[in-house]
């Protein structure tokens, strides 16, 4: 039976939370995200956004207002919300990209109308379908189909929301602009220098030079970050 709480004590480093506030949390709803990479919706609105002062007031929002992810609307306080995905209070015209800061924490980043119709998302594997196509099987959860496999597992693509066609292509290669999402240099965005089977080397905006696990990197950009939130969290470092 999976709970609707958790201990804040528990929670996951990456949650930016008080974790003396009080004794538990709202868990997440298993979704595509894992539990440090996402959140549920309610506690980033009273969390990370601070449009609510109490887990009660964040439920009323959800109940009342007009709250959307991902260009779907969502009332439920458990749903999970991940990196990239856009949450959306069209009655406020604002918009917020789910992101990892610097320390490695998940962050709630303004975003502008413009943006919160795409984001980004990196190919976790491929399947082949009927007819010879090819399924890209995406950090989201999501599934496009494609007639021509120029993919590769831990490619990026930039989708159009709510259509989900293809916009871009961001390949993991050298010269790319990454954001890590996990192990000990976690929010750090960098470029690739070298990849040597399962080992990028990259060179941080600081001109530091260090290595991690391909399976860390989620390619944000070519020669620059393809979103303006992504831009904010490099030039506030």
């Amino acid at each position: 039976m999976v709970k609707n709480h958790m201990k804040r004590i528990a929670a996951p480093r990456t949650w930016r939370i008080n974790r003396k506030e009080s004794k538990y949390i709202t868990r997440p709803k298993p979704g595509p995200h894992k539990l440090q990479h996402g959140m549920p919706l309610s506690v980033v609105i009273r969390e990370l956004i601070k449009f609510a002062k109490t887990a009660k007031d964040a439920k009323q929002i959800l109940k009342t207002k007009d709250v959307f992810v991902d260009k779907r609307k969502r009332d439920d306080e458990r749903y999970p919300v991940g990196l990239m995905d856009i949450i959306e209070f069209p009655q406020l015209e604002d918009y917020y990209r789910m992101l990892l800061d610097g320390k490695g924490k998940i962050a709630a980043i303004k975003a502008t109308a413009k943006e919160a119709n795409t984001k980004l998302s990196r190919i976790e594997s491929k399947t082949k379908v009927k007819g010879g196509k090819t399924q890209l099987n995406l950090f989201d959860g999501r599934n496009i189909t494609v007639d021509k496999d120029d993919y590769k597992v831990g490619d990026t693509v930039q989708l159009s929301l709510p259509e989900q066609k293809i916009l871009d292509h961001l390949k993991l290669e050298k010269g790319a602009l990454l954001m890590l999402i996990g192990g000990k240099h976690s929010g750090t965005i960098a470029k690739i220098e070298d990849i040597s089977k399962n080992v990028i080397t990259l060179r941080s905006s600081k001109n530091q030079k260090f290595e991690t696990l391909k399976r860390h990197a989620f390619v944000v950009g070519k020669d620059k970050p393809a979103l303006d939130s992504i831009k904010q969290l490099t030039a506030a470092k």
